[in-house]
């Protein structure tokens, strides 16, 4: 099958690109947050292009979701230099103490340039940003305790950026979830559309239906059988006839393989697959 890129771009997205680009000057560090099932594709290379050396603190969401084994490493493949990385869960009460605990650590040039110049402490200037759907609006509650920013589990929610002042020595930009202008093969497309960060009819449902059950196959093979009593994982079609008949979806009396591609896709982002990460180092 030959590759295209993948085109998804609203116009507000292109205006928040622009503001983070305007804004990025006065922050002094940048949390990132990814999703932990697949931290590479939920990163934007457009934004890295503006992030430029700000120090920074990944932080990747929905652990609970992602494969314990594979969340270490990724620790240890965002933590160098002036970036570290933490995991967890953003309904954790413990997540936010770990980021305020770091963003001083991260902050620690700011603090020394002050201390040059005989300045008192000021306030660590943070701009939180991240692809739609990864969590940026549910930390924003969480650290401010109340609806700051609006949730809702659709990609592109929030469409306008703000600062919120939490204390003397902490205030945070949140920004509008942007995606790039397109994605250069389907691959990176379809595990933003698995994970929900786009729309999953961006692709036909069969293409993301087989790219989750390739990486099964790969590295999960018990998940089909605990999840819907299917013994091998032989080709996709074959695995989603017998998703089909075991849910009994049917339609005019025929097995009904479109709602048992979206099924499968449904219970993976709902965690009923198991744990699983789309992604390796």
């Amino acid at each position: 099958m030959k590759e295209k890129n993948i085109h998804w771009f609203p116009g507000h997205m292109k205006k928040a690109l622009n503001n983070v680009e305007k804004k990025m000057s006065m922050i002094d560090v940048v949390i990132e947050i990814l999703d932990a099932r697949a931290p590479l594709s939920s990163m934007n290379p457009f934004l890295e292009e503006k992030i430029q050396h700000k120090p920074r603190l990944f932080l990747l969401s929905k652990s609970d979701l992602a494969d314990p084994s594979e969340n270490e490493k990724w620790i240890a493949h965002f933590t160098h230099d002036n970036q570290k990385a933490i995991i967890g869960n953003l309904n954790d009460k413990e997540i936010i103490e770990d980021i305020k605990k770091i963003l001083p650590e991260l902050a620690i040039k700011k603090r020394e340039k002050e201390e040059r110049r005989g300045m008192k402490p000021q306030a660590i200037k943070t701009m939180i940003i991240g692809i739609p759907n990864v969590g940026k609006s549910t930390l924003i509650n969480k650290i401010v305790s109340r609806q700051s920013a609006g949730v809702q589990n659709k990609p592109g929610f929030t469409k306008s950026d703000q600062w919120i002042r939490l204390d003397n020595d902490l205030v945070l930009l949140d920004t509008p979830g942007i995606l790039p202008m397109n994605y250069e093969n389907k691959e990176n497309a379809a595990k933003l559309a698995l994970i929900g960060s786009i729309r999953d009819d961006i692709l036909p449902y069969d293409v993301l239906a087989e790219d989750l059950l390739n990486i099964l196959k790969e590295h999960y093979s018990d998940s089909l059988k605990e999840r819907f009593d299917i013994e091998n994982i032989t080709t996709p079609t074959e695995v989603i006839e017998a998703i089909a008949k075991r849910r009994g979806l049917l339609s005019s009396g025929k097995l009904d393989l479109e709602k048992a591609e979206k099924l499968l896709l449904q219970e993976f982002k709902d965690g009923l697959l198991g744990q699983i990460t789309l992604e390796r180092i």
